[in-house]
């Protein structure tokens, strides 16, 4: 894939950034949305994709981006395909600096040194190319307030932004209510990007350790039901809700 189009990590971690403060927003949800953007990039690249609540492998050649094609790779390795929650739940050290870093040879944001309390050295990033982000704003904006389903990569971009919790800092306030809403209901245009934000919304809400404990306690207890929300509710999956089936499964911690 070429370098022209910027990829959907980078519009995200553009959106997060605060042009007055040069810090981004929601900093350790954001570490787990830039995995997850990750993810629907290579999709939108034809490189992976869904396999229920799982990410397949489905071309294995490099895109052109090397943080991506590191990602690929790691995914390749796996051998079989990997849930969506553990993957985004992994350590991710340093991902977000990554992205900072590879934005700042591009162009698009500037480092500026400084002190945090006067003793600790600290780096905060002011956007240079303010047309980007307003494009990327615009189109987001769009999405939001026309009503028109928007392309696949601006479902995705909205997606995430909801799931890492950017809807308050990109409309604040009361005012930004009914945005806010939108924002979270455009998750339903993408078929990746919802399975990509729910396990990241699943990895933060913890919610992904259930099932790896209620397996547990299934191997103790053979006779004992399935403890899944389908269980629950005498409902097998293929009946249950969208979100009620959405990819809840094993978590680590992450980075």
């Amino acid at each position: 894939m070429g370098r022209s189009r910027r990829t959907i990590p980078e519009e995200l971690l553009l959106l997060a950034l605060d042009p007055t403060t040069g810090t981004t927003a929601q900093p350790q949800s954001l570490d787990l949305g830039l995995a997850g953007a990750q993810l629907v990039e290579l999709a939108l690249a034809g490189r992976i994709a869904p396999d229920g609540d799982r990410i397949a492998v489905v071309l294995p050649r490099p895109t052109g981006d090397p943080t991506l094609d590191s990602a690929l790779e790691l995914l390749r390795r796996r051998g079989s395909p990997v849930r969506a929650v553990h993957w985004i739940g992994g350590p991710r050290l340093g991902l977000r600096q990554t992205y900072l870093t590879h934005l700042e040879r591009c162009g698009m944001v500037h480092a500026v040194s400084s002190q945090m309390c006067g003793v600790l050295p600290t780096t905060r990033y002011q956007s240079t190319e303010t047309a980007i982000s307003r494009e990327i704003r615009t189109r987001l904006d769009a999405a939001i307030r026309t009503g028109v389903p928007p392309d696949p990569r601006t479902a995705a971009l909205a997606a995430l932004a909801h799931a890492v919790g950017l809807g308050k800092h990109l409309y604040p306030g009361n005012e930004g209510r009914s945005c806010r809403s939108r924002l979270r209901d455009l998750i339903r245009h993408d078929p990746m990007g919802g399975l990509v934000a729910h396990a990241v919304m699943d990895v933060q809400n913890g919610a992904g350790a259930q099932p790896r404990r209620a397996a547990a306690n299934g191997a103790q207890n053979p006779q004992a039901g399935p403890a899944g929300p389908a269980a629950r509710t005498g409902m097998s999956p293929r009946q249950m809700p969208d979100q009620a089936r959405s990819p809840i499964s094993g978590m680590a911690r992450a980075g």
